[in-house]
């Protein structure tokens, strides 16, 4: 079961894997930054912390379900002469599911509804249903990577290693990712920018339109970029304001 521990090759793969689940993990970490923003203060970095342990067991689930992911391309129906498999169904859903989720977040931002407001005027989600949102999701958008550590890797505890890594940084960099949305408004827009992005692609590809990521993520860095500058300039404005 161990043997691999000797092999440099299976430590390349260990290495690869983790780092690609670690870059296809931001976007899950954008959603339960915005998801736990629905709670009070006090049960938020709980609930980014199981939130984040629920998405391990579940990716690990998925990879150990190797049977039933080969299955996942078999068609079920078929939609305006379109095969649709399970894979296919999960990722429209999902797609639907962030593209509606990050549209209505968009729209209570625009609207000006604070958090002051929500607290008095709207009700608080609850704390079990923050937590499927991001089981759900995690699902949606772990499943390419799971697969793609299925044909990379020939020992499942690789991908088990993988998995755990990725979670480890996840776990790291939640926190403070969440407080840097919280604290800058116009990143929270850009996150939900992104959410509805990545929402519309997953539904793309589920009717077997394929856009290649690499002009997904370019628009993603090329807009992360653009903020950046922005944030920059306003911090700079802002001390020299500040400056006697």
């Amino acid at each position: 079961m161990f043997d691999w521990l000797a092999d440099p090759q299976a430590w390349l793969t260990l290495f690869t894997l983790s780092a690609i689940e670690i870059v296809l993990g931001i976007d899950n970490l954008v959603f339960i930054s915005i998801a736990v923003s629905k709670l009070p203060h006090e049960k938020r970095e709980k609930a980014r912390k199981f939130g984040i342990a629920v998405a391990c067991i579940t990716r690990i689930a998925l990879l150990l379900t190797l049977a039933w992911l080969a299955g996942l391309t078999a068609d079920l129906f078929s939609l305006f002469g379109q095969g649709i498999s399970v894979r296919d169904l999960v990722l429209i859903l999902g797609g639907v599911f962030l593209v509606v989720k990050g549209v209505m977040e968009i729209r209570d931002l625009v609207a000006g509804e604070d958090e002051s407001e929500d607290i008095h005027t709207k009700p608080l989600a609850s704390f079990g249903m923050v937590i499927a949102q991001i089981a759900i999701i995690d699902i949606v958008f772990s499943l390419d990577s799971v697969i793609a550590a299925v044909g990379m890797a020939n020992h499942t505890t690789i991908m088990v290693g993988a998995i755990l890594l990725a979670v480890a940084v996840m776990l790291l960099a939640a926190t403070p990712l969440g407080h840097f949305i919280e604290r800058n408004p116009t990143v929270k827009m850009l996150a939900l920018a992104f959410i509805v992005l990545v929402g519309a692609y997953l539904v793309l590809d589920g009717f077997e339109i394929h856009i290649p990521k690499g002009y997904l993520y370019g628009a993603m860095g090329f807009s992360a970029l653009v903020e950046v500058l922005n944030l920059w300039a306003r911090r700079r404005a802002a001390r020299r304001s500040l400056a006697p």
